[in-house]
């Protein structure tokens, strides 16, 4: 009788790495890696090899690059989906196509667990877990580390002696180092330094995709971009995907130290923690998009998108990819694209991104009712009786307050 089928969602990491005979001795599972290629760049090197030498029977190297910009990254920017304020939600975009490609994997090899090596303090699990109950709710989960009576190494140096007792010997060492997770948006930074909120961060050490902005060239960039229906065309008149935009915007924001993130946020299992974001082509992304939305949506349509947008970006960190709200918030907001078409320009200059112009043909801007000069479709008289409706539930509130008042 055959062994039962696990996939494992495969790093190349230590942890992971360690996991595999860890399945098979515990569980006597086949194990099945499955590494999600998001754009990682040279972490996916020698992962074949690895995976087999750890106990792999079988390594998938998913590229799915196109598809995680394409149908995830897309729907945040046109939502404008920011979370707190500042995280562009570049690890948590990842999550739920990652969940799906992983449950086609498990599909395809007849597995009936798919195993993650996330932790029980963060937000990847919740993330993994649910995308895949949304769409195999059939299939086993395993997590290694909630599953303390059986996991248990607690440190590097507990995994890589693990991995040597099961004749793995793996060029990692038991030196701490911050913990990364990087793809085509982004890179996060957690660890180190970065655990006390009362510490500055170690840019010199820390930052992989750019520069701090006091090392940015002292010469300003200009940068002009295309969006048809809100989806990005071109960059300085080169049309291009939208994955070799992203790119392109690594190398220019990277370059200028663009998109640098220093935040505390909350996790969605109840505790904050504290980490370090690079996002430099995603951020002129989002901005220049935003930039374009200010000029062709009108005013109510642009604040009920904002609040929707606020809402889209929580539903995306907390692993809800897969659920009616998403896919509705997503309908409207598809809506709204409709005009965002046009050209914008800017200039990235020492960590900022400087409002350079901006054209479209949809435009709601008229420089006849902006300007001072009387235009046709605006009489100043009109605005008496406006400011007299709009205020005059603020005018009957005074009044019942000044008679309240000449009573006592």
């Amino acid at each position: 009788m055959s062994k039962e089928k696990v996939v494992l969602a495969y790093s190349g990491g230590l942890d992971t790495t360690a996991i595999i005979p860890w399945l098979k001795e515990n569980f006597d599972y086949e194990v099945i890696c499955c590494c999600i290629d998001c754009g990682q760049g040279e972490e996916l090197d020698g992962l074949e090899e690895r995976a087999k030498l750890s106990g792999a029977s079988k390594l998938y190297i998913e590229n799915i690059i196109d598809e995680f910009c394409d149908d995830y990254i897309m729907p945040c920017v046109k939502a404008g989906a920011v979370y707190e304020n500042k995280y562009l939600l570049g690890t948590s975009m990842a999550r739920p196509v990652i969940a799906k490609r992983l449950v086609e994997v498990a599909r395809k090899e007849g597995a009936t667990a798919i195993c993650h090596g996330a932790t029980g303090k963060g937000n990847d699990q919740i993330r993994f877990e649910l995308g895949i109950k949304a769409l195999a709710p059939d299939l086993k989960i395993i997590a290694p580390w909630r599953m303390t009576d059986v996991w248990t190494m607690q440190s590097r140096e507990e995994e890589i002696e693990y991995c040597k007792q099961h004749g793995i010997d793996l060029p990692f060492d038991a030196k701490h180092s911050y913990s990364r997770d990087r793809n085509l948006w982004h890179i996060s930074h957690e660890g180190l330094e970065l655990e006390d909120p009362a510490n500055e961060p170690n840019y010199d050490d820390l930052l992989v995709l750019g520069v701090s902005p006091e090392k940015a060239p002292d010469e300003g960039e200009y940068v002009t971009m295309t969006f048809e229906a809100g989806v990005p065309k071109s960059i300085n008149g080169k049309e291009m995907k939208v994955s070799e935009i992203i790119t392109e915007l690594n190398a220019l924001g990277g370059k200028h130290g663009i998109g640098i993130v220093d935040i505390v946020e909350n996790r969605v299992v109840g505790m904050k923690s504290r980490g370090v974001y690079e996002t430099p082509g995603g951020t002129i992304l989002m901005e220049a998009h935003q930039q374009l939305e200010e000029l062709v949506l009108d005013r109510a349509t642009y604040e009920v998108k904002k609040d929707l947008g606020n809402k889209f970006a929580q539903i995306v960190y907390e692993g809800k990819w897969f659920t009616p709200l998403r896919e509705a918030i997503q309908a409207f907001v598809d809506v709204t694209q409709q005009y965002v078409t046009g050209e914008v320009k800017f200039k990235l200059y020492k960590g900022n991104i400087i409002k350079a112009g901006e054209t479209s043909p949809y435009s709601l801007y008229s420089e006849s009712l902006a300007s001072f000069t009387t235009g046709d479709l605006y009489d100043h008289h009109d605005a008496e009786g406006f400011i007299n409706l709009f205020g005059l539930p603020l005018k009957v509130r005074a009044m019942k307050m000044q008679e309240i008042g000449k009573q006592k």
